[in-house]
C-alpha cells in the first residue's frame, strides 16, 4: 500500500468494509458465495496481495452508499447510528483504490 496521508483512513475504512462483509455473509441472507467472497478479500487484504476486481467494485460501491444512503449517509438530517461516512471518507477510499491502480 502506498504512502499518502490517506492511507490510513483508507486502511481503516477498508478494514470496517471487511468486517461489515463478513457480518452481512454470515447473517440469514448471506449465501455461500457471499461467505466464500468475504473471506477472500478478508485474506487478500490481510496478505498484502491483490483485491479481484468484483471485490474493488464493492468496495466502491460501499464507500458510495454508505455517504448517499439517508439511513447512514452523511446526511445532518440522517437518523444515522455514526455508522455513515463523509464525503471526505469516501474519496480517500476511492484515492486509495486509484493509487493502487484498480480499475473500477
Amino acid at each position: 500500500m502506498s504512502e499518502t496521508p490517506g492511507t490510513d483512513l483508507a486502511a481503516r475504512l477498508i478494514a470496517r468494509w471487511l468486517d461489515e462483509s463478513q457480518e452481512r455473509a454470515a447473517g440469514p441472507e448471506g449465501t455461500a458465495q457471499d461467505r466464500g467472497a468475504a473471506a477472500l478479500a478478508r485474506r487478500a487484504w490481510e496478505d498484502g496481495g491483490r483485491f479481484t476486481p468484483e471485490a474493488v467494485r464493492e468496495l466502491a460501491d460501499w464507500a458510495d452508499a454508505r455517504v448517499e444512503d439517508p439511513a447512514t449517509g452523511a446526511n445532518p438530517d440522517s437518523p444515522g447510528d455514526g455508522g455513515r461516512l463523509t464525503v471526505a471518507d469516501k474519496e480517500a477510499v476511492h484515492r486509495w483504490i486509484e493509487e493502487q491502480e484498480y480499475r473500477l
